[in-house]
């Protein structure tokens, strides 16, 4: 876990692989995510709802280099997708908040300032529950970092979303994050400053092994 207020190593590595893009987002990475029409990046941090579920809320901040928006990709629930394995478009993801070890999270709130459906941070050292699943949607095979990607909530089909509405205190000027049911600019997404794994090693073609007798 990054100390509050350092900057993350952004590690540029090829990915071994003639099927995936170089610059594919994987797997263990740690990443922050823009929202590039409001210029704000997704955060949490450990301050509560005082409305609707009243779990940890997750906001949008214009800071670049706070700590608290640093979120690790990781397989959906109750499945492991190995350190730099490439994210396919379509894939189901776990976003964990690096700091409180929560995941980003929505279920049939309704968020606090827009009426939209509310996006919270849930779970204990990364566990929690089926509701913490997103389907990346992106138009070729892997979520590229150039891309600009959107986040479906895998169960209630609700897009990650903001659309401009600020809190007061005590979060004052940070943006309310949400599901929104329909696509828009307010959409998507984009791969920032982080730490991006290398991919696994790729096995071998049998041939390649030469048994000792």
């Amino acid at each position: 876990m990054a100390p509050a207020g350092a900057a993350l190593l952004l590690v540029v590595v090829g990915l071994g692989s003639s099927e995936a893009a170089p610059e594919a987002v994987t797997c263990g990475s740690v990443v922050k995510l823009l929202n590039p029409r409001h210029g704000v990046r997704l955060h949490s941090h450990d301050v509560r709802y005082g409305s609707g579920s009243g779990q940890q809320s997750v906001t949008g901040v214009t800071s670049v280099d706070d700590s608290n928006s640093y979120w690790r990709v990781r397989g959906k629930t109750s499945t492991v997708c190995e350190r730099g394995t490439p994210v396919k478009c379509g894939q189901a993801i776990r976003l964990t908040h690096i700091n409180t070890g929560r995941n980003l999270h929505s279920h049939h709130f309704t968020s606090p300032l827009s009426g939209n459906q509310e996006v919270s941070a849930f779970g204990e050292e990364g566990e929690g529950d089926v509701l913490d699943d997103w389907t990346v949607l992106c138009g070729g095979r892997y979520w590229d970092r150039e891309d600009e990607v959107r986040f479906k909530h895998s169960s209630t089909d609700v897009l990650l979303s903001v659309t401009g509405e600020q809190y007061g205190r005590p979060i004052n000027g940070q943006r309310e994050v949400h599901g929104m049911a329909y696509s828009s600019q307010d959409s998507y997404w984009k791969a920032m400053e982080g730490i991006f794994m290398r991919p696994s090693e790729m096995p071998k073609p049998p041939h390649a092994y030469r048994s000792e007798l």
